[in-house]
């Protein structure tokens, strides 16, 4: 059964995970559509949501140090 669209349930699509119809709001991880939400229960599914969402965190960090220059081990390899 659906619970109840919470009152954020309208996300913009910058805070989705990459850009996947989920958002973690308050330490819980919600299925997100046009008509509503549905808070995602299953351990192993939001385990892995927590997974994801720190491997991507761990990405776009790496992505900003090569955009930045602060990847000393990449420069000397790009040499």
């Amino acid at each position: 059964m659906p619970h109840p669209a919470p009152s954020w349930a309208s996300v913009h699509p910058s805070e989705r995970l990459a850009d996947a119809p989920v958002v973690r709001r308050g330490g819980r991880w919600w299925l997100v559509s046009s008509s509503g939400a549905v808070l995602a229960s299953d351990r192993a599914f939001t385990g892995e949501l927590d997974r994801f969402a720190t491997d991507m965190a761990a990405a776009n960090r790496a992505v900003a140090d090569l955009h930045n220059g602060g990847d000393a081990s990449v420069r000397e390899v790009q040499r």
